[in-house]
C-alpha cells in the first residue's frame, strides 16, 4: 500500500464510523426475533433440531460487534451521537440498543437464566430512561413537524410491552404490569396520529416505508407480553391477535410496493414485527390447539426465516459495496 492510499484508506474507514447509524440495532431486533421464533416452535412442534441455539450465538456476536463499533463512535464522534439523540427521525431509532438487550435477555431466558436476568435488567432499565427522555422530548419539544412522523416513532415508547416477557421472571410482577401499561397507553395514541400523518400529509419518504410494517408489533407483542402475564387466552387477548393478524394481511396485500423500494437499513423493520406475530400465532396454536394456527405458524416461520435471511444477505452485499455508513444514508 502506497503513502497515499493509507491515509485515504483511513479517512474512509473514519468516515464510515463517523455515519455508523443507531439504526444499525434494528438488525438485533430481527435476528433475536427469529431466534425466539424458533425456540417456540421447537417446543410447540417438539421438534429433535435446535436450531435457536446456532440464532442465539449470532445474535449475541452481532450484538457485540455492534456495540463495539457505536461505542467507538461515542468515543471519537460525541457530537454525532448527540446529534443523533436530538434528532426528530433518528431519535426514535435509539432505543433499539435498550430493545436489543431485553430481547436477547428473553431469548437466554430458557437455557442461561442468570445472564438473562443481567441482560433483561440493563436493558430494562436503559430503556426507561430513554423512554422518558423522549417522553420528555416530545411534551416540551420546539422541532417536532408532521413530516418527522413515521412508524418508526412506535419504538421508544410501545418497547415497553416488551418487558414482561422475561420481566415476570425476573422481577415482581408490578414492575411488568408498569411496563405494559405505559406501552398500552401509547400504542392507541400513537396510531391515531400516525394514521392521521398518512392520510392527511403524503406519503412517507421512501426509506421509511418498511417500517409500515411496526403497526404489526405492538398489538402482537400486546398479545404476547398479556400472555404471559395472565396465562389466559380471553377476550382482550383475542383482540391483540386479531388486529397484529389483521395489519399483517393489510401488508400483504401491498407486497408489490415494498419490493420496488430500494434497500436501506430501514428494510430490518419487516422482521421484527413477522418474528412477533409468528410467535403468537405459536401461542395461539398451544392454547387453542386448532390445526389452523399450526399451520400458519409454519407459513410465518417460513416467510421470516427468508425475510431475515435475505435481510441479511443484502445487508452484508450493502457493506460489501459500501451503500451504507455513508452520509444520507
Amino acid at each position: 500500500m502506497t503513502a497515499t492510499t493509507a491515509p485515504a484508506a483511513e479517512i474512509s474507514r473514519s468516515t464510515r464510523l463517523k455515519n455508523f447509524p443507531v439504526a444499525w440495532f434494528a438488525v438485533i431486533m430481527g435476528l433475536a426475533g427469529l431466534t425466539i421464533a424458533w425456540a417456540r416452535t421447537e417446543r410447540t412442534f417438539g421438534l429433535d433440531v435446535a436450531v435457536s441455539p446456532w440464532l442465539l450465538g449470532a445474535s449475541a456476536i452481532v450484538f457485540v460487534i455492534l456495540a463495539m463499533v457505536y461505542s467507538a463512535k461515542v468515543v471519537r464522534y460525541q457530537e454525532m451521537v448527540v446529534a443523533e439523540i436530538m434528532h426528530p427521525v433518528k431519535q426514535a431509532f435509539v432505543p433499539t440498543i435498550s430493545i436489543g438487550l431485553i430481547l436477547l435477555g428473553i431469548a437466554t431466558y430458557a437455557s442461561v437464566p442468570g445472564l438473562s436476568f443481567w441482560l433483561w435488567s440493563v436493558g430494562t432499565g436503559l430503556h426507561l430512561v430513554l423512554t422518558l427522555y423522549v417522553l420528555s422530548s416530545w411534551i416540551h419539544h420546539t422541532k417536532y413537524e408532521i413530516a418527522h412522523l413515521n412508524p418508526a416513532w412506535f419504538i421508544p415508547v410501545v418497547g415497553n410491552i416488551l418487558v414482561p416477557i422475561a420481566g415476570v421472571h425476573h422481577a415482581p410482577v408490578d414492575v411488568s404490569w408498569f411496563f405494559f401499561s405505559l406501552g398500552l397507553f401509547f400504542w392507541p395514541v400513537l396510531t391515531a396520529i400516525l394514521f392521521y400523518r398518512l392520510i392527511f400529509h403524503g406519503s412517507l419518504p421512501e426509506r421509511f416505508v418498511p417500517t409500515l410494517f411496526i403497526f404489526i408489533a405492538p398489538p402482537a407483542v400486546g398479545f404476547v407480553a398479556y400472555h404471559q402475564l395472565t396465562h389466559e387466552l380471553d377476550a382482550f387477548s383475542r383482540i391483540l391477535y386479531f388486529v397484529g393478524l389483521a395489519f399483517t394481511v393489510i401488508l400483504a396485500t401491498q407486497l408489490r410496493q415494498f419490493a420496488r423500494l430500494k434497500f436501506f437499513l430501514s428494510w430490518w423493520a419487516y422482521s421484527f414485527p413477522l418474528a412477533a406475530i409468528t410467535i403468537a400465532t405459536l401461542i395461539m396454536a398451544e392454547d387453542t390447539g386448532l390445526g389452523l394456527y399450526y399451520r400458519l405458524a409454519t407459513v410465518l416461520l417460513a416467510i421470516l426465516t427468508l425475510v431475515v435471511a435475505g435481510l441479511t444477505v443484502r445487508t452484508l452485499l450493502a457493506v460489501a459495496r459500501r451503500e451504507v455508513c455513508v452520509e444520507g444514508h
